[in-house]
């Protein structure tokens, strides 16, 4: 089985507390920091970071990867404090979420098409992951989410005044963009000599200007992946297509052809189906991503704030703030 990814993005604190030194060896822990009476490790860091590298370099290569990477690190500690007293204010508050965590688990059966408890724990066995661990940081997350959700999301109000002046100041937000349906003939560069190529186009061409249907010939012609839909390329909202492509059909209307044109995958004959022209929202259209917009500024601004005041009112000492540049 394999499990969906906000199932391994949960494993990443579960991993970290997995690691142990080895049978026989006396290991002393070096504290990087304490929060109140729980401590972070400087192997609970750098088991962070480790999958911390992991998670990136699925996403990212080269400069981008060390761009990314030391933007991450640098509030490592930082994020781990914050988990660890979110983590302590639930647990002051007495919450529950087991109800919650059940329905996580029964969703991610659903998800993987497995019938029991038994089931799953089989699956993850077979992948290496402890259950039981996997579970209490599930149960954890969702301690963290419900501190957040009583202390700053049903804090947070949207008056209809805010989106109505939201609407006006950007309406480039809830503009839908124009919209064109192409239907092509693609030619391989790479499977075709250049005279084969000019001989293709030109028999092409030909054909159409003797009124001979675009979509049959692109059916028969075709050397690309639309040829078993006789071209039909689907919709493309505007910088959805390649530049060379958008600039060939900007100026048609619906039903006229453009020239040939070179692309990076070859080269192409675009019809143009239809034009759906760009168009603001209504109002009443845009409302709900509107407010969904303001909350999530809103949500942002006030969990920092609340955070920030969490912190100040319990005791965190970080002894080793550079302890991985050593």
């Amino acid at each position: 089985m394999r499990l969906p990814i906000s199932v391994k993005a949960g494993l990443w604190l579960m991993l970290a507390l997995m690691l142990r030194p080895a049978a026989g060896q006396e290991t002393i822990e070096e504290i990087v920091a304490v929060v109140n009476g729980d401590i972070i490790t400087l192997s609970d860091l750098k088991a962070r970071n480790d999958l911390l590298i992991q998670a990136l370099r699925a996403q990212f290569s080269g400069e981008e990867f060390n761009k990314q990477y030391a933007l991450l690190k640098q509030d490592l500690l930082d994020r781990m404090i914050t988990e660890m007293i979110l983590l302590q204010k639930a647990r002051e508050m007495k919450l529950d979420v087991h109800e919650q965590a059940r329905a996580t688990v029964d969703n991610i059966k659903k998800q993987n098409n497995l019938d029991s408890d038994e089931d799953l724990r089989a699956a993850m066995a077979r992948e290496g992951i402890d259950y039981k661990v996997w579970l209490k940081q599930i149960e954890e997350d969702l301690m963290r989410q419900a501190v957040l959700f009583s202390e700053v999301d049903r804090q947070i109000v949207i008056d209809d005044a805010e989106v109505v002046q939201e609407y006006k100041a950007h309406p480039d937000l809830y503009t839908e963009p124009e919209e064109v349906h192409l239907r092509g003939i693609i030619l391989s560069e790479e499977a075709n000599p250049a005279d084969t190529l000019e001989s293709k186009k030109s028999e092409i061409s030909s054909k159409l200007a003797a009124g001979q249907d675009f979509a049959s010939l692109a059916g028969t012609y075709n050397e690309g992946p639309a040829k078993e839909n006789q071209g039909d390329l689907g919709t493309f909202k505007k910088k959805e297509l390649d530049p060379v492509l958008e600039k060939a059909v900007a100026g048609l209307q619906p039903g006229q052809v453009s020239s040939w044109v070179k692309a990076k995958s070859g080269w192409y004959l675009l019809r143009l189906e239809s034009r759906k022209a760009s168009r603001l929202r209504s109002f009443e259209e845009a409302k709900k991503d509107i407010e969904e917009r303001l909350f999530n500024q809103k949500r942002a601004a006030a969990i920092e704030d609340y955070v920030t005041k969490l912190k100040k009112q319990n005791y965190i000492k970080i002894l080793r703030p550079n302890a991985l540049e050593g």
